[in-house]
């Protein structure tokens, strides 16, 4: 598969989700191979799995559907060894021909006890991937900083930035140049109401405003540190969620398109667990989007 073979398969919008279709409990097997065929059926092109997936995680949704994407975003570098990496991702792989998308990344510090020299680490670890005999054609970086985005540039099919805004995205673009894929992730509250929608989003940014890898890369793309206080200021929240009425979500996802963006992880973002499957949600966001 090519790159361009990803970009067709992945098409425009995808289903990022950090909990519910990854489950591992048994009792529910049957609700997320049926979430995941009706994902399909919506017209979404991929599936991107959080809190550090794995091969094993996207094999099921894999089965239950036909034609969709399953990307890991994103497998930690320090939890699996790269030789264990490479020979899961064949095996999916040859099961499902250029429908497994390995996702790759550093976590944060605050994460991983190993987390050392993270860019070189992860030189290290697709050196190792490429002894191996993974292609590059089938993993992704997910890419915050200039060094990293190149890398995904030169030794991957692309990049998925998670929590970016577009004018990061645009960014991002320039770095990797026309070919690679470039896929954010971005968060939506189906709600109108400014307050309600931005109690919402502040309650699920805190978490990731005190991991330095995001702050960081806020900081040096013109946030100032007022904005990121307090669980982000209007500002900030404004540009990492796509929030509103059906015209203005749209919209915060059209902007990413005109950065520079191929496809777009979208992720519901409602107050419920973090396993839960918003279907409801998921449905109501591909009627918006058709």
């Amino acid at each position: 598969m090519t790159v361009k073979d990803l970009k067709e398969a992945v098409g425009r919008y995808g289903i990022w989700n950090g909990g519910g279709l990854r489950s591992e409990e048994p009792d529910r097997r049957g609700e997320i191979a049926e979430a995941a065929a009706e994902l399909e059926e919506l017209g979404y092109g991929a599936l991107w799995l959080g809190g550090n997936s794995n091969a094993d995680h996207a094999a099921p949704l894999l089965e239950a559907t036909s034609e969709i994407v399953v990307g890991t975003s994103i497998q930690s570098i320090w939890e699996h060894e790269p030789e264990a990496a490479a020979a899961r991702y064949a095996e999916v792989d040859t099961a499902h021909p250029g429908r497994f998308a390995l996702g790759l990344g550093v976590s944060h510090a605050k994460l991983a006890d190993q987390y050392r020299r993270p860019y070189s680490a992860l030189v290290a670890y697709l050196d190792a991937l490429d002894k191996a005999g993974a292609p590059a054609h089938g993993r992704l970086l997910a890419a915050l900083g200039p060094k990293t985005l190149e890398l995904s540039r030169d030794r991957a099919a692309g990049a998925i930035p998670y929590l970016v805004t577009a004018e990061q995205t645009a960014r991002a673009r320039e770095l990797l140049g026309e070919v690679p894929l470039l896929a954010p992730e971005l968060k939506v509250v189906l709600e109108s109401d400014p307050t309600t929608a931005r109690t919402l989003a502040r309650n699920y940014l805190s978490l990731y405003l005190g991991l330095p890898n995001y702050t960081n890369n806020f900081l040096r793309n013109g946030f100032t540190e007022d904005d990121i206080k307090d669980g982000g200021s209007d500002r900030l929240v404004d540009a990492v969620f796509a929030w509103g009425d059906e015209t203005a979500i749209r919209a915060r996802v059209d902007d990413f398109f005109e950065a520079g963006a191929d496809h777009v992880a979208l992720q519901i973002v409602d107050g419920g667990p973090r396993y839960d499957l918003p279907r409801d949600a998921w449905r109501r966001l591909a009627s918006l989007l058709a």
